[in-house]
């Protein structure tokens, strides 16, 4: 069956790179995703492949072990990937994350410590923002760290929502410093905090408690955080720059957009693919359902929202790699990519009928896992706010 989203314009590695995804995703994880998603089963073998691929390190420049690749071609990845499983999408999500933080804001030293690592998935990277009190309203946190008279740091508070935070073993922690600027935004600091994989005591003073049980994104570990006195020194401040940890972050949060709204079109793309292809088998009243105006115009409205959230998606990346300001773009891909995720999916569950709830069905899995692209990255509420302070900005009335 010919597959939507093709993307014109790409290189020869770039197409090789996401042909070589897309196969990997064919062999290795569609057949065993629905399987490991109903065990809640972390995908080790499927993370191993990712590595020798290359994945890990995609966009981390050549000279510290990466393929130096584009956001496009990573978000190309990332949709091919959520195709066979979104969660495993969400492995690397918060990874790429951190090593941009590395590669945009980053000293030197902190870029020649983990990125070469990191390329390789030895270093595996996660992030964290969100507590257990404060979702979007990120000036609220109360995580805390302390500075100490020989300059090193006490970090303690409780932080919420970590995607990795089992798996990992560096996190990038955003806290307050409260060191005297006048804005709170400007009392945040990013600090790299490393810790041992696993759950418990990860490191000293910092508790990884277990996995969150959550309805979809399964497989993969979500966690929280304990940070009871943590002592960390000055130079696992990002970009040795206390009180930029806002403005760091928020940087990170836009390409991560990108990245979310790649995987709502995985999604998408997926549920397409079984929805057409159930309509066609399933017959009612003598003939396919697909014969049906009712289905047929079903499928025509998915695949318009499917290239549709495409296309945004790709001119949000490509944006960001020509280096002009996306931030409006990036909400506007990720709020429209996850809004027609859902509805495609929906559509699609709605086509396979009364099989649709079955867990035997690989529909019933999307259904739960689309849900989740409402709220990751910001809501659709938040990329609304984004987005309409923008264009009050450059539509203002003039007297």
């Amino acid at each position: 069956m010919a597959r939507l989203c093709q993307t014109d314009g790409l290189t020869d590695v770039q197409t090789e790179i996401v042909k070589a995804v897309r196969q990997f995703v064919e062999d290795k994880i569609i057949p065993v995703a629905t399987e490991l998603e109903h065990a809640d089963e972390y995908p080790t073998e499927i993370v191993e492949g990712l590595k020798e691929l290359g994945v890990f390190g995609l966009m981390i420049p050549e000279e510290y072990g990466g393929l130096g690749e584009s956001l496009l071609t990573y978000a190309l990845c990332v949709e091919e990937i959520a195709r066979g499983w979104m969660s495993v999408s969400g492995v690397i999500n918060t990874h790429f994350i951190v090593a941009y933080l590395l590669m945009k804001h980053g000293t030197e030293e902190q870029r020649q410590k983990y990125l070469p690592r990191m390329a390789t998935g030895e270093v595996r990277g996660a992030f964290s923002m969100s507590e257990p009190g404060l979702g979007s309203d990120v000036s609220a946190i109360t995580t805390k760290a302390t500075r100490r008279e020989d300059g090193s740091y006490s970090i303690t508070g409780q932080k919420m929502w970590l995607t990795n935070g089992g798996s990992s073993t560096l996190v990038a922690v955003l806290v307050k410093t409260d060191e005297g600027a006048e804005s709170v935004y400007k009392n945040m600091t990013t600090f790299l905090v490393e810790k041992e994989a696993g759950f418990g005591e990860t490191a000293q003073g910092v508790t990884i408690p277990g996995k969150i049980d959550k309805m979809g994104y399964k497989g993969i570990d979500t966690t929280e955080m304990i940070l009871e006195g943590h002592e960390i020194s000055a130079d696992q401040v990002l970009g040795g720059a206390p009180g930029k940890g806002f403005a760091q972050m928020m940087d990170g949060v836009e390409v991560g957009r990108v990245n979310v709204a790649a995987r709502a079109c995985g999604i998408a793309n997926r549920a397409f693919e079984l929805g057409t292809a159930y309509a066609q088998q399933r017959q009612t009243f003598g003939k396919p359902i697909a014969e049906h105006q009712a289905i047929l115009f079903r499928i025509a409205e998915m695949a318009t929202k499917v290239e549709t959230a495409h296309t945004m998606m790709v001119r949000a990346a490509r944006l960001k790699d020509s280096g002009q300001r996306m931030d409006v773009e990036a909400g506007m891909a990720k709020m429209l990519a996850s809004e027609y995720c859902n509805e495609v999916v929906e559509a699609s569950f709605r086509i396979h009928g009364g099989y649709g709830y079955s867990k035997e069905y690989e529909i019933e899995r999307l259904y739960r896992e689309a849900a989740f692209m409402l709220i990751g990255e910001g809501t659709s509420d938040i990329q609304k706010m984004i987005i309409g302070r923008s264009m009050l900005k450059e539509y203002q009335l003039k007297s």
